[in-house]
């Protein structure tokens, strides 16, 4: 589970496991360091490719799994596969939301709910039976381009002032993004690892990834 009192910094693989692999073990050995299975990466190496992260690094594993039915089983297939942690879409029907917090407590995994595409947090938060380890605001790669779009800090004091829940920020993050989460209230910052070449924001995996990531845990601090 994660410490309420510790920033940490989640570097999202989205491309295949032998990137992952071969960038992995340059990393800092920080437990503020989460690796996530991103969601394109899951659907390209399924959950071998959670449990290849999981052998190469001792700390948390985040399976961004997104779901939006059959709760279940796919928090079952997560834990299974070594994951300490699990996404499941805002937009998901209330049983589907409840379904899977209750399940990721069952695991022993943290349960974050991504806001993706939705307006009030507040709307999704108040169905549940039980609050999420976390929430994730949003702001989805075919978004970045569009001008004016940001992450909506402005829902983190709403959050917290009604349930104690993580706030992750993910989308389009650098540097200086990663420093305006923190400030505004996030306690995990998400970067993208990315194919070089590619137009998403974030550390192209043909750089000093390893470097770049030391840089955003001394940002966060």
């Amino acid at each position: 589970m994660l410490d309420d009192r510790t920033r940490y910094l989640q570097l999202a693989f989205n491309d295949d496991l032998a990137t992952a692999a071969r960038l992995v073990p340059t990393l800092p050995k920080d437990p503020r360091l989460i690796l996530e299975a991103g969601t394109p990466f899951i659907k390209r190496e399924g959950m071998a490719g959670v449990r290849g992260l999981r052998a190469l690094w001792p700390y948390n594993v985040l399976a961004d799994l997104k779901t939006s039915d059959g709760a279940v089983g796919e928090v079952a297939l997560a834990a299974g596969s070594g994951a300490s942690m699990a996404t499941v879409l805002g937009s998901s029907p209330p049983e589907t939301l409840n379904l899977f917090i209750q399940t990721c407590a069952y695991y022993g995994l943290d349960s974050f709910v991504d806001l993706l595409g939705l307006d009030d947090p507040l709307d999704v938060l108040r169905k549940l039976r039980q609050p999420p380890g976390g929430v994730v605001l949003h702001l989805g790669r075919d978004e970045e381009g569009t001008r004016g779009k940001t992450i909506q800090y402005q829902h983190v004091n709403r959050i917290l002032s009604k349930f104690d829940v993580a706030i992750a920020a993910a989308g389009g993050v650098d540097l200086k993004g990663a420093s305006s989460a923190v400030f505004n209230g996030a306690s995990v910052v998400v970067v993208n690892v990315v194919p070089p070449g590619m137009p998403w924001a974030g550390i192209p995996s043909n750089e000093d990834v390893a470097g770049m990531a030391r840089q955003f845990l001394a940002a966060i601090a």
